[in-house]
């Protein structure tokens, strides 16, 4: 890895979207506990997609490029002991793909740095052709054959309204619309997994460190 990407200062920021799909059978509890509540089923397994509308790390443009993310959590968020791996854009140049290993190890610290507090093992990083696309309110995510992911918010009394958790100190950002996956199958290192109905979450992300204190 060259020193520019290694370095702890290196300024990084990204906006755009994600997408999160979990075992929870019901919204997920740790939008408002903060993690001080188990997820539903007492352990969390989850896959997320991230839309990069724009984005660099240091000089590097990030812009335009997806991101798809394996979750395993044994218990409580907060008590640690994750395992986590990483799919990245297979269009990202080498200088992308280590500046978004650094953002999504946590080892670039700020928004994301909590993964280097809370992952344990980190099961790799692979270049992978993802696809993110919004279609009226759905939005899909497809990571070659090893994730295929769609949500859709949850239906409220006025249709043309959203279920949104806002102003919450959630670390993804602080409104976050409550949805549910029509399909979330992962087939990646090692796990099977089938979150059709379940738990699901849309989020608007504005991103940055090194220097957001966590």
């Amino acid at each position: 890895m060259s020193p520019a990407l290694s370095g702890p200062k290196t300024p990084w920021a990204i906006k755009g979207e994600l997408i999160l799909n979990c075992n929870c059978t019901v919204f997920c509890p740790c939008v408002v506990s903060l993690g001080k509540h188990a997820p539903t089923e007492g352990y969390c397994q989850a896959w997320s997609g991230i839309r990069i509308d724009t984005g660099h790390y240091g000089d590097t443009d990030l812009s335009g490029l997806n991101v798809g993310l394996l979750l395993e959590i044994p218990g409580l968020m907060a008590r640690g002991n994750w395992k986590a791996a990483a799919f990245i854009d297979d269009r990202a140049s080498q200088e992308a793909f280590l500046g978004l290993i650094e953002i999504f190890s946590g080892r670039a610290k700020g928004t994301t740095g909590l993964f280097k507090l809370l992952v344990s093992e980190f099961l790799g990083a692979e270049r992978a052709k993802i696809t993110y696309e919004n279609e009226g309110k759905t939005r899909r995510l497809m990571v070659g054959k090893k994730i295929q992911g769609e949500v859709v918010p949850v239906q409220g009394k006025d249709p043309e309204k959203d279920i949104v958790a806002t102003n919450t100190e959630y670390w993804m950002g602080s409104d976050i619309t409550v949805a549910t996956a029509t399909k979330g199958r992962v087939r990646a290192f090692g796990r099977v997994w089938d979150f059709d109905g379940r738990s699901a979450e849309i989020c608007q992300i504005d991103w940055a460190g090194p220097d957001v204190p966590r």
